[in-house]
């Protein structure tokens, strides 16, 4: 049996809490007035003004039309979120399943060609993706803030990397029930990649949820503003002896962190599954 270490547990205790703090130090700053924080500094013991904070952020209209909730932002980036994830992960399949089963000359050339877009992050494109979004009218638009940045060289490697460790006996088998392309796709590789599947899905997620530099670029509507956005824009208020309303950015910076990390916990067992499994 082996012997349990305190110094590793010290370790990992003291990584956990200086993790854990800036959050705690944020939900108790939530809870104090803008007044107090602006006074006092980022609060450690909770106060007494939590709901009518976040009562304000999620329901009351502000911005330049007077017409925008936390509510709203909320819903737009669950949008987004949601929209990237599945978007790349059907992408991904369709294209992982077209060069590892559809043998034509050239495959592992473009296959080498998709994954080298990940040295072009979305600062490099960013210019012309808003031009042709420009272009045919998308701007101010979820079609316009998601289906630009569908293409994912991560999905597509990873999707890639299951299929070709699917046995080959499950393709001579479809073959001889008379399963075609299509049945082979949607009756057999997609329930087998279900845990593939959700460990992308909590990974695209995020990285739609998280988006901030695209969504200014697109979005002049308020409507459309995300909460990345919304939290950056309180914050930026600073109009004579106006300060910024501190309690209301913590509140929605408490609430940005709710649906990464609900996502993560509901398909944590099958996100570590998924990128460490590889014997089908």
């Amino acid at each position: 049996m082996q012997k349990i270490k305190p110094l590793d547990h010290l370790i990992l205790i003291l990584g956990a809490l200086f993790l854990i703090a800036p959050v705690v130090l944020a939900v108790m700053s939530s809870t104090h007035s803008a007044v107090w924080i602006h006074t006092n500094g980022i609060a450690l013991l909770p106060g007494t003004d939590a709901y009518a904070t976040y009562k304000k952020v999620l329901t009351a209209r502000g911005g330049f039309t007077g017409d925008v909730t936390g509510a709203r932002m909320i819903l737009n980036s669950m949008i987004m979120g949601i929209g990237f994830a599945v978007g790349k992960i059907v992408l991904s399949m369709m294209a992982a399943y077209a060069l590892v089963y559809f043998r034509f000359r050239l495959a592992t050339l473009f296959f080498w060609m998709i994954f080298t877009t990940l040295l072009l992050p979305l600062e490099v494109r960013i210019m012309p993706s808003y031009q042709v979004m420009s272009e045919l009218h998308l701007l101010n638009t979820y079609t316009g803030l998601i289906v630009p940045l569908l293409a994912s060289a991560t999905g597509t490697f990873y999707f890639r990397q299951f299929f070709k460790s699917v046995p080959d006996e499950l393709l001579e088998a479809a073959r001889i029930d008379g399963a075609g392309p299509v049945k082979f796709f949607f009756d057999i590789l997609v329930p087998l990649s279900r845990t593939m599947m959700a460990a992308i899905f909590i990974i695209m997620f995020v990285y739609g949820w998280n988006q901030y530099l695209w969504p200014i670029l697109m979005t002049t509507d308020e409507h459309f503003y995300t909460l990345m956005r919304g939290i950056k824009s309180i914050l930026q208020v600073w109009v004579g002896s106006q300060i910024p309303d501190y309690n209301e950015a913590f509140a929605l910076a408490v609430l940005a962190m709710i649906p990464p990390v609900f996502v993560v916990v509901v398909f944590q067992r099958m996100f570590i599954k998924g990128l460490t499994e590889s014997d089908k």
